[in-house]
């Protein structure tokens, strides 16, 4: 079965965080999301508004489209 949108995100949210070697503190610094909240995004509890995905993207020195794009 294929992946949600939503599963997707949270999936590429952890690879890209752990490619920039960020832990969830420090994505936090940098965003301004707490910790906890991001947490929960990974987890599945949480959706993000676009301004937050935008923050975490920036953050992460990507473009935002990538946080959806399967990676193969």
């Amino acid at each position: 079965m294929a992946n949600s949108t939503i599963e997707i995100f949270r999936n590429n949210l952890k690879y890209y965080r752990n490619k920039k070697d960020f832990t969830q503190d420090k994505l936090s610094e940098i965003t301004g999301i707490s910790s906890d909240y991001l947490s929960e995004i990974e987890r599945g509890k949480k959706t993000p508004s676009f301004k937050r995905m935008l923050l975490i993207a920036n953050a992460l020195d990507i473009e935002v489209y990538k946080l959806f794009k399967p990676i193969s």
